[in-house]
């Protein structure tokens, strides 16, 4: 391959076990909703970017979460500050795994949701 693509990930997909929680999870953790998408062979519940075109995105479906420190971490925009988003992570009942950690990018925290995927949950330096 010749050509860098403009991004390395073209959209992500995680698994849950139960869509309804798992939506209300996301939506809590990143103040963003999701819009759920029942036209496919399998219901999701996609994460929505200003500019789908230009955007980075991805959804939930019904699967079989990987083993507890086996599966990718996904990080995730969450509003306002990474201390915010852990609060909302305890809130809707995942788990932080890590205090912030600071990046030239920004700030994360590493998380776990209700199955135990690992995501990071990011806050873009200003």
């Amino acid at each position: 391959m010749t050509d860098t693509p403009k991004n390395a990930t073209v959209w992500i997909e995680i698994p849950v076990t139960d869509m309804d929680k798992a939506m209300q999870f996301y939506e809590a953790v990143t103040g963003l909703p999701l819009k759920r998408d029942d036209t496919g062979p399998n219901p999701m519940a996609i994460f929505q970017v200003e500019d789908p075109a230009e955007g980075v995105a991805g959804h939930l479906y019904p699967g079989k979460p990987a083993k507890d420190g086996e599966g990718p971490t996904i990080h995730l925009s969450a509003a306002g500050s990474v201390e915010d988003a852990m609060e909302r992570v305890r809130a809707a009942g995942g788990t932080v795994i890590s205090p912030p950690i600071e990046i030239p990018a920004g700030r994360f925290a590493y998380c776990k949701d209700l199955d135990g995927n690992s995501i990071g949950v990011f806050e873009a330096r200003g």
